[in-house]
């Protein structure tokens, strides 16, 4: 198993919000906020869940306060907040810090010393796709939306999606709509 799966968190519920069961998934990773410029990116975020989760994709929503203090709500509100205004149904963890001395293992994982695409993290809404091994594939920035065409390109190529690569030969399509299959 790889480190990323081996790693457990803790659920806006307090459950226990064990990363194995995502072995086998492609994985974007973001660090949201309730009260962000960007917060709006919650509803592509839940497209894109609803899009994909059929063929092996998830997204996993990390909470973080420690921009200009955009996430201050407890874990009961955070929730509430993310299913009344955007239905939010993709796994949220309780809140974690991204950056600094107390910087989750996680993101030590994802943006540390010896990572794939190191470097602090600079806002909310920063977005980490991992393959099916947990492998960090691409990092997007906090503006990148989640429906740009750059993240959705990566997306359909981690699962598999495969458009045609020479003429009157095609391989496997994930069944995309972007896909001329």
């Amino acid at each position: 198993m790889s480190a990323f799966h081996d790693l457990k968190l803790k659920a806006l519920d307090g459950q226990e919000l064990p990363l194995a069961p995502f072995k086998g998934q492609v994985v974007l990773v973001v660090n949201v906020a309730s009260k962000c410029g960007l917060t709006p990116q919650y509803a592509a975020l839940e497209n894109l869940y609803q899009q994909y989760k059929s063929r092996g994709f998830s997204i996993l929503g990390l909470p973080c306060n420690q921009f200009a203090g955009q996430e201050p709500g407890t874990e009961q509100e955070i929730q509430a907040f993310c299913s009344n205004n955007y239905g939010v149904t993709f796994p949220l963890s309780s809140k974690l810090e991204v950056n600094g001395h107390d910087r989750h293992q996680l993101y030590r994982l994802l943006a540390g010393e010896g990572a794939e695409f190191p470097g602090d993290i600079t806002w909310n809404f920063e977005k980490f796709l991992l393959g099916k091994d947990g492998r960090v594939l691409a990092r997007f920035s906090p503006r990148t939306a989640p429906d740009d065409p750059a993240v959705i390109q990566a997306i359909e190529k981690a699962l598999g999606c495969i458009f045609p690569l020479w003429r009157g030969g095609l391989l496997p399509c994930c069944g995309s709509k972007a896909c001329p299959r």
